[in-house]
């Protein structure tokens, strides 16, 4: 099976298990989704969507947030991790915006290219190539994909990258993903991750990618978990923004 066939088999094969789709209609608000995934850092999505609600309660207009004092912003998140930190970067962020476009609406972002926005926003600590990925793709509707912890774990064991961080597999894997199916199949691997291909005791037995996936220890796995339950855990914050 050629790379490009194998890549097409294993996007269709789980977008029937999760079928997962970003499809909203028009302009969204891309400073929520940029925020909501920077909430989501090293916390878990439902967490991070009740912080991301708390937040927006407190202030519905994220221009409070920069006349706010930090510590009423990280009381605000404090439900998800690493509030301390992220208070004190989503206001820096907040703060340089709008002091060099003048205003936090970011429709103007739709007139910059994906490299344009990306040199606009990395350089705002704690804003990684991930976060603004996410904003792109999620909110903008254009094609990017997105790597985290799962992803990169995943494309590995299947073979499809050989890779040794996230960073240098989204580098591999926007090469040889379509563009059309980027932003669902990054949905559709998060919840793969979580529900069978885990970090620790990856459920093998009951993968349906069992037969082509290169991972050195499946057979051990495979054993271990063939009368496995799967739990679904598939609630994903950018599908709810």
């Amino acid at each position: 099976m050629k790379k490009s066939e194998k890549v097409l088999y294993i996007i269709k094969t789980i977008s029937k298990i999760y079928k997962s789709r970003n499809n909203k209609e028009g302009k969204q608000n891309l400073l929520d989704y940029l925020i909501a995934t920077k909430l989501s850092q090293n916390t878990t999505d439902k967490s991070s969507f009740k912080a991301f609600t708390n937040l927006k309660l407190k202030f519905p207009d994220y221009n409070e947030i920069i006349e706010a004092e930090t510590s009423e912003l990280k009381n605000a998140i404090s439900v998800c991790g690493l509030a301390n930190s992220k208070a004190t970067e989503i206001k820096n962020l907040l703060s340089g915006i709008k002091n060099k476009f003048g205003t936090l609406d970011f429709n103007f972002f739709y007139d910059f290219s994906n490299k344009k926005i990306f040199e606009e926003l990395l350089i705002y600590k704690g804003f990684g190539v991930k976060t603004i990925s996410c904003m792109i793709a999620f909110g903008m509707k254009r094609p990017e994909f997105p790597v985290d912890t799962h992803i990169h774990r995943i494309l590995n064991r299947l073979g499809l990258v050989k890779t040794n961080t996230a960073e240098k597999t989204y580098i591999e894997a926007k090469k040889i993903i379509p563009e059309k199916y980027q932003a669902n199949f990054h949905s559709d691997l998060i919840k793969f991750g979580r529900n069978i291909c885990k970090a620790v005791n990856p459920l093998c037995g009951v993968c349906k990618l069992y037969d082509i996936c290169k991972f050195t220890e499946k057979k051990f796995y495979k054993n271990k978990s063939l009368k496995s339950e799967i739990t679904e855990n598939n609630f994903i914050i950018l599908e709810n923004i």
